[in-house]
């Protein structure tokens, strides 16, 4: 076990060694004679201990691949694996089959597209197509990221079923992809939640059907190797699974999820950004998002009490989301998603964990802008945050400016 280390201490006492006769040869020798043109062997010999200095160094400090950790079967088999940049024959692949990539003008996903509460009294057989795509979206004014996604979108469209309904899931891998795909789905129960049986390579489709058992709100996403690196290009959604007796009717729904996106290059840095890996294995995305962009206008509105129930998830794929919503307090929290328990009350800020899901109810009684955040505040720097927009009468007995 000390090899490493003792190759190592030898690479250092050969290189400083190699170090101090180069400088007594040019400083001492030289400066006694000028004129020598040519380098004495002593020199050869010292500049060539110096190299294998530096390669015994390179040699006992390389660390193994950055996947070296996971079980094998969840290691990724893309050039390169999961490498800190780039790898050259995947660049010049990405660049060669870039102009096959859609460009999506609007890459986060509409917070107000929630499937209508399940009203019917029986289960059914639900099928739902989802296409597995590699497109070109715009993170922020001027910045580009090569998404993954579900259906053309950060996150994936939310889905709904009811509980005890049995559920069909066609997945394909649209052609212009350049890596497999699948999906797991937290909800489901069996092997992989259907990532065993839906690895799908451009151009291919693959289906599997299982039962809703557990009403719920779950995450669902990506489950190929890399998993991390697939989640953290924007591939994941969320799906509904209403309990038999449904849920207290509210006035207005939203879907939310938070995810991460790992650029290099910084925080702003224009054009298409390529891929951090060394970001993600550090835990420092570059952008947090709500809906999978940074947002520059409210897509939510709602009008002066109206009963707002919000879908929040974290599609991660390292950060614990703090989800607050400034200027109200939430009348029921549904931890971690739970239903079945009692909810939560008058709370101002929950937790929301990667691959999580939580369920939050609020009365809006007074019109204005209430900004959505992770209350981990530095992270709005990075884009995580999102507006609803509430108009109507003003409530001078619930807030007013004296």
């Amino acid at each position: 076990m000390y090899t490493y280390m003792i190759i190592e201490l030898i690479a250092w006492i050969i290189g400083l060694v190699a170090i101090a006769l180069i400088i007594f040869k040019f400083g001492f020798f030289s400066w006694l004679n000028k004129k020598r043109k040519k380098l004495s062997l002593v020199t050869w010999v010292a500049l060539g201990t110096l190299v294998f200095a530096i390669f015994l160094g390179t040699y006992a400090a390389h660390p193994n691949p950055l996947s070296f950790a996971l079980p094998p079967f969840m290691q990724s088999k893309a050039p390169g694996g999961l490498a800190p940049s780039i790898p050259i024959p995947t660049a010049l692949k990405f660049l060669l089959n870039s102009g096959d990539f859609e460009k999506v003008d609007d890459i986060g996903a509409d917070p107000n597209a929630v499937p209508a509460p399940i009203t019917r009294t029986e289960s059914t057989t639900v099928e739902f197509d989802l296409t597995a795509k590699e497109v070109i979206g715009e993170v922020i004014d001027g910045v580009q990221f090569n998404y993954w996604t579900y259906n053309g979108t950060a996150p994936g469209p939310m889905l709904r079923v009811r509980e005890g309904d049995d559920v069909i899931v066609n997945l394909t891998n649209d052609k212009s992809s350049l890596h497999e795909h699948n999906i797991d789905f937290h909800a489901v129960t069996g092997p992989g939640g259907g990532a065993a049986v839906t690895k799908v390579q451009p151009g291919e489709t693959k289906s599997f059907k299982w039962k809703a058992i557990n009403p719920g709100l779950y995450v669902y996403h990506c489950a190929t190797a890399n998993i991390s690196t697939h989640n953290a290009h924007g591939q994941y959604g969320m799906i509904m699974v209403d309990p038999v007796e449904g849920l207290p009717e509210v006035d207005k729904e939203f879907y939310v999820m938070q995810g991460e996106l790992y650029t290099a290059g910084g925080l702003g840095k224009k054009g298409l950004t390529v891929f951090d890996s060394q970001g993600l294995i550090d835990g420092q995305p570059t952008y947090v998002t709500f809906n999978g962009k940074v947002e520059d206008a409210p897509r939510m509105t709602a009008k002066v009490g109206d009963k707002i129930r919000m879908y929040v998830g974290n599609g991660g794929v390292n950060l614990i989301s703090s989800f607050h919503v400034i200027g109200e307090i939430f009348d029921n929290v549904y931890p971690e998603a739970a239903i079945g328990s009692e909810p939560h009350h008058n709370v101002q800020t929950t937790a929301v964990l990667p691959g999580g899901a939580s369920i939050v109810e609020f009365t809006v009684d007074v019109p204005g802008d209430y900004t959505l955040v992770d209350h981990a505040l530095a992270r709005m720097n990075k884009g995580a945050w999102a507006v609803l927009r509430v108009e109507g009468e003003q409530n001078p007995e619930i807030f007013q400016t004296l």
